[in-house]
């Protein structure tokens, strides 16, 4: 007995020793890290990592929120073999088509509902960049032109004073940042587990040129998140409320990851909602802003994000591809979570799962290219119109925080 407890006593000062040494070297965050991923059994952010942190909630409007319809024909055929193989082969938790004003299809997994929260990872980049077009036009910021320096004067690097919002969104920054998922030491990872993550964007240098180089990098939006909050003078969630997730008659409340109990929004993901809310989002890409007859984001914005900026596959905040002879953008999320916009054919669809499969050269995902084909394929303009019936939502929250 007398040496379990002295290998418990050295094994107690071992990690109380590690833990100094992380707050000693600017590696805390490795330890809400380890929390939060290794010991829940992940190894990198999953879909249900926001019962792990402080989160701030995007309230709906109670009286004005309003259902999708219901189609005819809905869930009448079944998806197509190779589309139903590759859902399930890459752990989807949800998968929903909206032709129009209803839903076609609908199907989920592994205990999930249409009202089943998950994170929504880097598909929320797209959310901020539409925030900002409303910033512009609610008056808080004058155009995506403004220089980044009259948000944040003391902003580092050569190139810090060339720097427009506009190069933030389309990833064109400058930043010096290494968008990595996997190393634990990294920036990426610093970002995602700090606990102050505004410290962390505001001291990172513009070193390369803005507008001159392509970079994905997260710490770009989370700067736009940041300039947000600076322009508007309310946290981030509180904007997104009034200026989106209200007048998109939202049905659920959703919630955004915060760095810290009353912290800030972690900007650049962690949007979490449900398949049927994410999608309105879609619905309102496909009319250029306007949701039932409400401009809510202007409809000069979408020629501007969604023509490729200095890559083919990105345009602002939106991925882009020209593969199928008709618009396609979409969010996108770290781990296949998309919500696709189809403007010709007036489709949306919103997949949300655990993994997303392998790349293809172009950018994309094999998962992402499947989806696009058979849902064209079996649900495009020669489908029939639009009959719809109401149909209740199924209250379902246990994956929701309370």
């Amino acid at each position: 007995m007398k040496k379990v407890l002295k290998v418990l006593k050295w094994f107690v000062l071992a990690i109380f020793a590690i833990i100094i040494i992380l707050h000693a070297t600017d590696n805390a965050h490795i330890v809400k890290g380890v929390r939060v991923v290794y010991l829940t059994g992940h190894t990198t952010g999953f879909i249900e990592d926001g019962n792990y942190f402080d989160v701030r909630y995007i309230d709906v409007d109670s009286g004005h929120t309003k259902p999708w319809l219901i189609h005819e024909e809905y869930n009448a055929a079944p998806l197509k073999e190779n589309l139903q193989r590759i859902l399930e082969s890459t752990e989807s938790v949800a998968f929903l088509v909206s032709r129009g004003d209803s839903i076609i299809h609908e199907q989920y997994w592994n205990g999930y509902s249409d009202t089943s929260h998950s994170n929504s990872f880097s598909a929320a980049k797209a959310i901020t960049t539409l925030l900002v077009q409303k910033a512009i036009q609610d008056g808080y910021i004058e155009s995506w032109n403004q220089k980044v320096v009259d948000f944040f004067p003391d902003l580092k690097g050569e190139f810090a004073q060339d720097l427009e919002i506009q190069h933030l969104a389309g990833m064109t920054s400058g930043m010096y940042w290494e968008e990595d998922y996997k190393n634990p030491f990294g920036i990426t990872a610093k970002a995602y587990y700090s606990d102050d993550v505004w410290d962390i964007i505001k001291t990172l240098p513009i070193d390369t040129q803005p507008g001159s180089e392509f970079e994905y990098q997260s710490g770009s939006t989370m700067l736009l998140g940041m300039i947000l909050i600076k322009a508007t003078g309310r946290h981030l969630s509180h904007y997104a409320s009034d200026a989106l997730w209200k007048p998109l008659n939202a049905e659920q409340r959703a919630y955004w990851h915060i760095d810290q109990n009353m912290g800030t929004e972690l900007a650049y993901c962690c949007f979490n909602s449900n398949a049927r809310d994410f999608a309105r989002f879609g619905k309102m890409n496909n009319h250029q802003g306007n949701w039932d007859g409400v401009q809510i984001i202007d409809s000069s914005f979408y020629p501007q994000s969604t023509t490729p900026s200095l890559a083919a596959h990105y345009g602002q905040g939106f991925w882009l591809t020209d593969k199928y002879n008709t618009q396609v953008f979409y969010h996108h999320g770290l781990h296949g979570q998309y919500i696709i916009s189809i403007p010709e054919y007036n489709l949306v669809v919103v997949r949300l799962g655990e993994t997303q499969g392998p790349k293809t050269e172009d950018k994309h995902t094999k998962l992402f290219h499947t989806i696009v084909a058979e849902i064209i394929e079996q649900y495009g303009l020669d489908y029939p119109p639009e009959p719809v019936i109401e149909k209740q939502t199924t209250k379902d929250n246990s994956n929701e925080i309370n």
